[in-house]
């Protein structure tokens, strides 16, 4: 797995360039949402993925390092994260998710925590 949890693990089939708006997100045990937006930036990739099924009208920010796999035919992102652990991420800013490192470091320890088990 790639250390940095800001860019697609080159295993992960994703091509850059491509949409992923709607796409659905499956946890390692089950479905959690779909993509609200996404971005490939070098060093900076994520998907907001809304989870609004289980708790109402909630983003989270997802880092691409957390991406197993896309599967394009089906429209499906499958992460290595439980339903729980999205879930209970930090809430998504939609204010602070662009130019704000502390907020990145924020979210990417979040995440980086389950990647080192």
């Amino acid at each position: 797995m790639s250390d940095n949890i800001w860019g697609y693990q080159p295993t992960s089939g994703y091509a850059p360039g491509t949409d992923l708006v709607g796409y659905k997100v499956e946890a390692a045990d089950g479905s959690i949402g779909k993509v609200d937006k996404h971005s490939d930036d070098v060093n900076s990739s994520y998907l907001v993925v809304d989870i609004g099924v289980w708790i109402f009208g909630k983003h989270v920010l997802l880092p691409a390092g957390t991406i197993r796999t896309v599967d394009p035919t089906e429209r499906k992102i499958f992460v290595d994260l439980t339903k729980d652990q999205i879930k209970d991420s930090p809430e998504f800013d939609k204010d602070k998710h662009v130019g704000d490192s502390a907020y990145h470091d924020q979210i990417g320890g979040y995440y980086d925590s389950y990647r080192r088990g």
